[in-house]
């Protein structure tokens, strides 16, 4: 398997060909966060005049339209029956006086309704915070509070039609299914899970923090809208998290960042990694053989046999299931080379 990563800005993504992409996973720069104004103002000038104006709405809707040329692309190099997951958080801001909600997530999706994709359910990704003062407003007095955000979007996205698999797709889609217990977790509409640090390794120019999210999230992403074998793009992959998903997962990936500090950086990373990835899969077996041995005599009894592995799963469709260690992994240029045992 192959990660490509280029540094390269996202709305001309010219080494990448028409339709040779079956899954995007990324988390873009959240527009009026303020953390993203100055890259946001460095692509569209006027929406600094507009956040120092006090011009909210106007910067919000320029911050989006930087961010619809990025999708219009994922949809050139996304093939029919592909599947896009978004990962957004809505913004709350102060500008002149007045403190408001910015809805990402609605910018979103009403972008991708009018390119013509189908809306699924999404999932909200909620960050368990112990912060003592995580309350906005006026305390304990009525008409001056506001709810506090704690969680962010997983937005999911389909091309078209369902997806079909015939042939060797066939066979690749039976050895990619995920556990039994694995789909109700995954396939649930509220992911608990801790945030990542998103300090930077070293000190990159113009950017102090990676913006990273967690690797379960792109992981899980990735198990479920693609089979091995895909290729699934980040257009935002920073340290290159959504890659390295695909590293554990046997998908080809290609990641851009428009800094070409950070895609070194994400290569250096990724040549890192290999521990991670076994260890990875090793859990995952782990957890499933709890799971099982967690099972009653005669629920196990019920059980049928995965034939690579030689454990017992809970249905037919996880027979074929089979996690492969990583047995080397070697940097070529801007490309790291997977292969597998």
């Amino acid at each position: 398997m192959k990660h490509r990563l280029i540094a390269a800005d996202s709305r001309k993504l010219k080494t990448i060909e028409d339709e040779s992409v079956q899954l995007v996973v990324t988390s873009p720069p959240y527009p009026m966060i303020e953390m993203w104004d100055q890259s946001f103002g460095e692509m569209d000038p006027s929406i600094r005049a507009d956040l120092e104006d006090g011009s909210g709405m106007s910067a919000f809707e320029k911050m989006h339209a930087i961010l619809v040329d990025v999708w219009r692309e994922c949809d050139r190099v996304l093939e029919k029956n592909g599947f896009v997951c978004i990962n957004i958080g809505d913004a709350t801001r102060t500008l002149n006086g007045q403190f408001q909600l910015y809805s990402n997530h609605t910018a979103v999706v009403n972008c991708f309704l009018s390119m013509g994709y189908s809306v699924l359910p999404d999932i909200l990704w909620r960050k368990p915070s112990n912060a003592p003062n995580k309350f906005m407003g006026s305390g304990m007095y009525p008409a001056g509070a506001y709810v506090t955000y704690e969680h962010e979007y997983i937005l999911i996205f389909r091309k078209g039609n369902k997806r079909s698999f015939s042939g060797k797709k066939r066979e690749l889609r039976q050895e990619s299914a995920y556990f039994w217990e694995e789909r109700n977790l995954w396939f649930s509409d509220l992911w608990e899970i801790r945030g990542t640090s998103q300090l930077m390794s070293r000190k990159v120019t113009k950017r102090e923090r990676n913006a990273s999210f967690p690797l379960e999230i792109p992981y899980r992403l990735v198990n479920m809208y693609s089979v091995k074998g895909d290729t699934v793009l980040d257009p935002f992959c920073g340290m290159g998290t959504t890659n390295l998903a695909c590293m554990i997962s046997e998908r080809n990936s290609v990641g851009t960042d428009v800094s070409g500090e950070i895609i070194e950086l994400a290569l250096e990373n990724l040549e890192a990694q290999a521990k991670t990835v076994n260890a990875v899969i090793d859990g995952r077996i782990e957890a499933h053989r709890r799971f099982i041995s967690g099972l009653s005599d005669e629920k196990r009894e019920k059980c049928y046999k995965n034939v690579p592995h030689g454990f017992s799963v809970k249905t037919r469709q996880e027979t074929a299931i089979r996690l492969r260690h990583l047995s080397s992994l070697e940097r070529n240029g801007n490309e790291i080379v997977c292969e597998y045992e």
